[in-house]
């Protein structure tokens, strides 16, 4: 693990890689940390970069946002801090609504999208997801992730998945947990925008899914100018810890295209 200092957070994070093709970055949820992506980490690091935090609130960094774009914010002042212009960006339920207002407020800085087991519709019910963060806040993290466990994944999980999903819950800090649920209550309707998303898209969401099911899936797929749609079966909300040699085939493809589509902008560009 390792730290850096950013205006007003400092954020954990993985970085292991050699320097070749397109960088990757990946983007935890809710109430996770950078641990969750370890199967991907693994993969995908001995052929290119891959840069894993810990957003602000959750794992080993500290703090709490104060408004839905901080989460965006942080991971551009990442990326500039490890002197990263361009990466693919892969984010699972919170992660991918927190990589689409990446890709809103710096398209620039987004070669790929991977928008895993989540929506880019707007809040449906602010007031839940307020008392949500008061339940977290009197009761701590251990009834909320006891009780959610096998809805995150489905009963075809390993007991391993199962065990490291439970600790992540339970070791996140409520106040970090909270003040993002606050934010994320506010967070802003994508749908209407997507059809200019420019950049090569992936769509994967585990066919059991009960937060985020394959029909939400489909309405981001369907509005991307040329999104792959990757439904993985006996998988709940964390396809990439239940199966993650059909996740990592879905994420290789993008990352191919991704680099053929780099490759091709540096060639115009000289």
């Amino acid at each position: 693990m390792r730290t850096i200092g950013l205006d007003r957070v400092t954020l954990a994070y993985d970085d292991a890689g050699p320097e070749r093709g397109t960088p990757l970055l990946l983007v935890h949820g809710h109430p996770f940390d950078r641990t969750m992506w370890r199967p991907q980490l693994q993969r995908f690091a001995a052929e290119r970069r891959v840069i894993v935090p810990d957003l602000r609130g959750y794992g080993a960094s500290p703090g709490a946002v104060a408004g839905w774009t901080d989460f965006a914010d942080d991971l551009v002042g990442l990326l500039d801090g490890l002197r990263v212009p361009r990466a693919a960006v892969a984010g699972l339920s919170m992660g991918g609504q927190i990589v689409l207002e990446l890709q809103r407020r710096h398209p620039g800085r987004v070669a790929g999208l991977l928008l895993a087991d989540t929506t880019a519709a707007g809040e449906p019910d602010r007031d839940q997801r307020l008392s949500m963060a008061d339940r977290l806040l009197d009761e701590g993290m251990d009834p909320y992730a006891v009780e959610v466990l096998y809805r995150m994944v489905s009963p075809h999980a390993s007991g391993a998945v199962a065990d490291h999903v439970l600790a992540m819950m339970r070791a996140t800090d409520p106040a970090g947990a909270a003040a993002a649920q606050r934010a994320r209550a506010d967070r802003p309707d994508h749908l209407p925008r997507l059809g200019s998303v420019a950049v090569p898209t992936v769509v994967v969401v585990g066919a059991e899914d009960e937060f985020t099911p394959p029909a939400d899936a489909r309405a981001i797929a369907e509005r991307v100018p040329g999104a792959e749609l990757v439904v993985i079966d006996e998988a709940a909300h964390l396809p990439n810890l239940e199966q993650p040699e059909a996740f990592n085939g879905a994420l290789l493809r993008l990352l191919e295209r991704v680099d053929r589509s780099e490759d091709r902008s540096a060639i115009a560009g000289d």
